[in-house]
């Protein structure tokens, strides 16, 4: 993307450099994503501090940037339509979770696989410029940080982490120290202050995530690893994508019959309409599992006028 470069990162925004630092890697391979992750950072820089010359300068750019890729991708409907850059962005950070989740629980544990959990943790921020997070993708947010952290913190410390959905205890994960090495992709954001971005799991109360529900789709497809920096050294096998188990279709669809009285609701249009965008964004990522549930979900709540 040909956009007007940052300046430095204020120190005030240090809390939104991995948004930005996302965006700029996904610039080419998911420019939809990427837009989003500069347009969260712009509405939490806003809250943070706008009237500080620095930071108004940093949002000025920042607006320019999102500008030109309104104008470069105008055509796209997830871009132009909020209700599908949300599908979009929701199963990008899905299909980040799921391939560190099955990656953690085959007990294959690398760097990849912890910036993944961590990209998708970041991702899931990203979806609140939408609206409220739902209290499943809190849950998910919640779990990738703390995986993130403690199997970070295990191959640090030279231990085996424990596969799977264990209880949470603290643990405290400096992305920006990994990746201290990597030269690659710079940008005055990256520059900005040598201070390091840390999650704190410590913050978070411990709970036990034995019963997290993961959702549909038993696996990502091949290309889902987020990408590391190239000198990093880190390399890792090609994951060849599993057989998806395809859940049936729900016997009640074949007798359904709209009663005499039903009467859909605006909402309900629109809900209808939601399950469909999500179905559709899910086949792009070959995932039949989510698309034939979603459309199951609008075929049900049309005829019917309930979920």
């Amino acid at each position: 993307m040909a956009a007007t470069a940052l300046p430095p990162l204020p120190p005030q925004f240090k809390s939104i450099q991995h948004h930005l630092r996302t965006a700029q890697e996904l610039d080419k391979r998911e420019p939809v994503v990427a837009y989003y992750c500069r347009l969260y950072a712009m509405q939490t820089g806003m809250k943070i501090d706008s009237k500080t010359p620095e930071c108004r300068k940093f949002l000025s750019k920042l607006m320019d940037q999102l500008e030109a890729m309104k104008k470069q991708f105008g055509d796209n409907e997830a871009i132009t339509q909020e209700i599908v850059g949300s599908a979009h962005v929701e199963n990008y950070a899905l299909k980040m979770f799921l391939y560190a989740d099955n990656e953690d629980r085959a007990g294959q544990f690398h760097k990849n696989m912890i910036k993944s959990f961590y990209t998708a943790s970041l991702l899931i921020d990203v979806l609140t410029v939408f609206g409220e997070l739902s209290e499943e993708n809190v849950q998910h947010r919640k779990y990738a940080r703390w995986k993130a952290a403690y199997i970070h913190n295990c191959l640090k410390n030279g231990e085996t982490p424990q596969p799977g959905p264990i209880g949470m205890e603290g643990e405290t994960f400096d992305l920006e120290r990994e990746e201290a090495g990597s030269s690659s992709h710079q940008s005055g954001t990256d520059k900005a202050t040598s201070s390091s971005s840390t999650y704190e799991a410590n913050n978070t109360p411990t709970s036990n995530f034995t019963g997290i529900h993961v959702p549909p789709g038993a696996h990502a497809p091949a290309n889902t690893p987020a990408e590391v920096p190239h000198n990093t050294g880190v390399t890792t096998n090609t994951i060849q994508p599993s057989p998806q188990n395809i859940p049936l279709v729900d016997p009640s669809l074949y007798s359904a019959q709209a009663a005499g009285d039903v009467r859909l609701t605006p909402e309900d249009f629109a809900r209808a309409q939601k399950y469909c965008k999500y179905a559709g964004s899910a086949l792009q990522y070959e995932d039949v599992s989510t698309a034939v549930q979603n459309l199951q979900k609008a075929l049900k709540l049309l005829i019917t006028g309930r979920e």
